[in-house]
């Protein structure tokens, strides 16, 4: 059998890289021009990134360019990721005896720890490594050598990145947004009633007669209206720019989280929104704009934790567009921006709450309900008995 005979720093790469890709859930950075080294991330671990570099550093000059050059480079996936912070491990194969640090202890940069390994025993004398990684060193130990070891890691990893493929492939493929069309129906087929049935969508009484946010009714026991509101629309302009906000925003978010989470939290932003806007708003009041800036903030949570795939779309799109909107209501009277207030928060609160599909756990879902359980009840408690009061 043909024989293959690994570098020992090669053989401490291909080790180290298999159990973080495949015991941590890391996953490979590409970086053009990067040469020795291997990064890694993992945006919800305690340290982020991970990179191996097997350089070699002959002097303490090199060592203080070479950090400084991680420095950098951390900076730019901080700002390409949204990461608020990241701590980074930096581990070093190969540093050379010209190199005045201690050796045997972190070398600590801030943000950046790094260690030095010229073996894989070398891992267990570092506490803070032992303390983050406490099954490193028993799941860096294999029996196999050579080529079989080669073969071996190669297959797992090539594994692991089919599951992950698989994954991404599952959330990202476009699917038909059968529930954001049934939504454009229904407030089509609402919007023509209120023409046919009534005296128009800017007649009050036709839009009290259909359901609209009015505080007063509510509170006399027309809790339908929470909900109904958000199908009514005051005027085609409103009732054009909403329904093509739910296609545009809507389809997306659908074909992320499927039909019933979707219309969960659609439907939750906009008694979000219209409970806060009962708290601040003592007119009438219709749209289905609360409901669509929770589907903003459910899309902003999606895209921070997916943020490896769209942390740039979350900057240069999603975040002014809630912000211009926001802006836009506050500066021009009759935009009930209570409601949009109320619906951004509410969408945030229970996509954390139904969780992400692969990057939520079950600590985080039970946190996001008991958020917003406290968050609706405070709503529902200003809005009823606190305004009374």
């Amino acid at each position: 059998m043909e024989q293959l005979i690994l570098n020992p720093r090669d053989e401490i790469v291909m080790k180290l890289l298999h159990y973080f890709i495949t015991e941590e859930g890391y996953n490979p950075i590409v970086l053009h021009g990067a040469k020795d080294e291997i990064w890694l991330e993992k945006m919800d671990a305690d340290y982020k990134i991970i990179r191996i570099s097997s350089q070699y550093i002959h002097n303490d000059e090199q060592l203080s360019l070479d950090i400084y050059k991680t420095k950098q480079i951390i900076k730019n996936i901080k700002r390409k990721t949204f990461a608020f912070n990241i701590n980074a491990l930096n581990i070093f194969l190969n540093l050379g005896d010209n190199v005045h640090v201690n050796k045997d202890e972190v070398i600590d940069y801030g943000n950046i720890k790094c260690i030095n390994v010229n073996d894989i025993k070398d891992l267990s004398k570092y506490k803070m490594i032992m303390e983050y990684f406490p099954k490193i060193t028993k799941k860096l130990e294999f029996t196999e050598k050579g080529l079989e070891l080669f073969m071996k890691i190669t297959s797992d990893i090539n594994r692991k990145n089919e599951i992950d493929a698989s994954r991404a492939e599952d959330i990202f493929k476009p699917k038909k947004p059968i529930m954001t069309y049934l939504l454009m129906a229904i407030n089509t087929l609402v919007f023509v009633l209120m023409y046919v049935l009534g005296n128009g969508s800017n007649d009050v009484n036709t839009l009290l007669k259909f359901g609209a946010n009015y505080a007063g009714l509510i509170r006399a026991g027309d809790y339908y209206r929470l909900i109904t509101s958000s199908f009514l629309h005051i005027g085609f302009i409103h009732f054009l720019f909403n329904n093509y906000a739910i296609y545009i925003v809507g389809s997306q978010l659908e074909s992320f989280f499927g039909g019933i989470k979707f219309i969960i939290i659609y439907l939750f932003s906009a008694i979000s929104g219209n409970l806060l806007s009962m708290i601040f708003n003592s007119g009438i009041s219709a749209g289905a704009s609360g409901a669509v800036f929770g589907l903003l903030g459910s899309l902003l949570y999606f895209g921070y934790h997916y943020r490896i795939y769209l942390g740039s779309v979350i900057k240069s799109q999603i975040i002014p567009l809630i912000i211009i909107n926001l802006l836009i209501g506050f500066s021009i009277s009759g935009i009930d921006n209570a409601a949009h207030i109320g619906g951004l928060i509410g969408g945030i609160l229970i996509t954390m709450a139904l969780g992400v599909k692969y990057k939520s756990t079950t600590f985080d879902k039970i946190n996001g309900w008991i958020i917003t359980t406290i968050y609706i009840g405070f709503l529902i408690y200003m809005a009823f008995i606190g305004a009374v009061a």
